[in-house]
């Protein structure tokens, strides 16, 4: 089956890899025959709480990718939260949850800028666990879910 895109692109902190950030993936690479990932560096990814170095998210990213047979892709490290999707003009689109939806209605604003092409956004649904509320690797650091969703502590 042909692809709809040739390159698409996906990104995030990819911390605590959960069914969430293998929900997105899964899609991207429904959608296109090359995806291009996102991951943020530690530098940047420095805002948020303490999370898994830089290595070790890539890591786990490309162990996932490789059991799922997945070969078309290829990583960056993000040093800003748009990486390369506001200057390349091969980018067709974009996989987002509804959470970072906003982020690339802004890459398509400093795309058209500069006068390139808007990307398509694909906009997943957050992944929820058992409680209902959406899983996030902050709920998973803090011990109130697993990365499938399973309700470990009541908050």
């Amino acid at each position: 089956m042909r692809k709809k895109y040739k390159l698409a692109a996906v990104g995030g902190t990819f911390d605590k890899f959960h069914k969430g950030h293998q929900t997105l993936l899964k899609k991207a690479f429904k959608v296109a025959e090359t995806v291009a990932i996102g991951v943020t560096s530690d530098k940047f990814a420095a805002q948020k709480d303490p999370i898994e170095p830089c290595k070790k998210r890539i890591e786990n990213l490309k162990k996932y990718l490789k059991k799922q047979g997945y070969k078309n892709f290829y990583i960056e490290k993000l040093e800003d939260p748009y990486g390369p999707t506001i200057d390349e003009e091969k980018f067709e689109a974009i996989i987002v949850s509804e959470e970072t939806q906003p982020r690339a209605e802004q890459i398509n604003k400093i795309r058209k800028e500069k006068k390139l092409p808007p990307l398509d956004i694909i906009t997943i649904s957050m992944v929820k666990a058992e409680d209902g509320r959406p899983i996030s690797s902050t709920r998973i650091r803090r011990g109130e879910i697993d990365k499938k969703g399973k309700i470990l502590k009541v908050i």
